[in-house]
């Protein structure tokens, strides 16, 4: 009877191992045609060919499209490291002064969106497609949000204010402001002084 119960217990692990096995290979896959196609255009059958497996065995673990992307999107957070609100505060505990927490914020978003570029464009691209996309967009504009009011609190700047900050500080925005300079340091500090310039309209 013990043997019996040890031989169904490894069967129950070694199937919930394979199981796991192929969804991590299904996300892989995903994830790398995302990069190569975009998100939107990357259908199950791509994807089923990518990992070796049949359409079924993708439909199996991810019914949806949107619960395929959901699971690609928490590998991705996890590889962008993405600003979150409750972490702002000690990003700029040990930088005084608006000019330096303007140009600390500058540097900070810079290495971000380095990290994000590839993954973001894509969920840019399709994020009116697919709702757990913006849900995903939304979550990382918080943080980035978050990071700007952090790095101006002292400034006590209008709502309006505080908007233009934040949208100058967007993902597009960025994107755009790489054809600005290929200097990336003179880059960084023509946004932190239009940062400033922004700040300075509401004094």
């Amino acid at each position: 009877m013990e043997d019996h119960t040890a031989r169904r217990s490894y069967r129950m692990k070694d199937r919930a191992r394979t199981q796991a096995e192929t969804r991590d290979r299904i996300v892989n896959a995903t994830m790398r045609l995302h990069d190569e196609k975009g998100v939107a255009a990357t259908s199950f059958v791509d994807i089923a060919r990518r990992a070796g497996i049949g359409a079924a065995t993708v439909y199996r673990h991810f019914p949806t499209l949107g619960s395929l992307v959901a699971a690609c999107g928490a590998h991705v957070w996890k590889e962008m490291d993405p600003p979150v609100p409750e972490r702002a505060p000690d990003i700029f505990k040990d930088v005084a002064g608006t000019e330096d927490r303007l140009q600390h914020l500058v540097e900070e978003l810079d290495r971000f969106y380095r990290r994000g570029a590839l993954r973001l464009t894509a969920a840019y691209a399709d994020r009116h497609l697919i709702p757990e996309l913006d849900e995903f967009l939304r979550a990382v504009e918080a943080g980035v949000a978050a990071l700007v009011r952090e790095a101006v609190k002292e400034e006590r700047l209008p709502d309006a204010v505080l908007r233009l900050l934040i949208a100058l500080t967007d993902f597009p925005v960025w994107t755009a402001m790489q054809k600005v300079s290929d200097d990336e340091l003179e880059r960084q500090r023509l946004v932190a002084r239009l940062l400033g310039c922004a700040i300075g309209s509401a004094r």
